[in-house]
């Protein structure tokens, strides 16, 4: 069986539930295919622990980003200088994840807007792409981007995708990605499909959101950067495409939006 080369562009390494044993996630990983992987920041507070990761695994890159949920806990959330700071190293290649989320609301609207705006100014600034978290907040999430967009341009990814058709074509529109999780492969998640197969073919990614959203069928279980070629597996399904080829197209992809990756697989 021909092995593919997959990239794993959105994983939290740093989370104990995968930290706890490490070594055993990134082997089982390579054995899949997984041969590089993006490990998310989610707080400035805790932002050495992905950059520790990296630095200690050739495989491995960083992110900086204040989740929406920390909006309003972390005191540097809308902090520029320190988001500038935080990301000043060869292996941060994105500032993220950012953006709104209103399903759960653990932060102000208004504090996540803030911050999310800053994020995209330091990506803009930097020249790194932007990950984006949305969740029950397509409206503003557009609405924001395609504004800051009118300011400079930027580029961006909607991470582990869940939202409406509508955000989606918005987003593509003004150039962003869509990565795909294993929410894709969910009996139920046929809306996600339908996004999954308009989406223009050089702009889609494949990610885990590890350690959560495991794909079928591994569903219920701690999710962890190899189970990403199940989604790869589904994605290919819907584009009529095969393994091999989809994983290709995905990784050229993942180089592109994430450049500073570029030439070191």
């Amino acid at each position: 069986m021909q092995q593919v080369v997959i990239i794993d562009s959105h994983a939290h390494l740093d989370y104990p539930q995968l930290a706890a044993d490490l070594p055993g996630v990134l082997a089982r990983a390579e054995t899949a295919g997984v041969r590089q992987i993006i490990s998310i920041g989610v707080k400035l507070s805790t932002s050495n622990a992905p950059r520790e990761i990296a630095e200690a695994h050739d495989n491995v890159w960083f992110s900086v980003g204040v989740h929406p949920h920390e909006a309003a806990n972390e005191p540097l959330s809308c902090d520029r200088d320190a988001f500038l700071a935080a990301a000043d190293h060869p292996k941060c290649v994105a500032i993220g994840e950012a953006g709104l989320d209103y399903f759960y609301d653990y932060a102000p609207r208004e504090k996540q807007a803030e911050s999310f705006r800053v994020q995209i100014g330091v990506a803009r600034q930097l020249g790194l792409p932007i990950i984006v978290h949305a969740r029950d907040a397509d409206e503003d999430i557009a609405a924001i981007i395609e504004d800051e967009m009118t300011k400079c341009t930027f580029s961006g990814v909607l991470h582990c995708f869940s939202s409406g058709a509508t955000l989606a074509r918005r987003a593509l529109a003004v150039g962003f990605y869509i990565s795909f999780s294993g929410i894709l492969t969910f009996k139920k998640a046929e809306k996600i499909r339908e996004v999954a197969g308009f989406a223009p073919v050089d702009r889609i990614l494949v990610e885990t959101d590890a350690p959560f959203l495991a794909p079928m069928p591994h569903r219920g279980k701690t999710n962890e950067p190899a189970f990403t070629a199940h989604t790869l597996a589904r994605l290919a399904e819907v584009r009529g495409m095969s393994v091999a080829e989809m994983a290709a197209q995905t990784t050229q992809n993942t180089l592109r939006l994430f450049s500073r990756m570029e030439g070191a697989g």
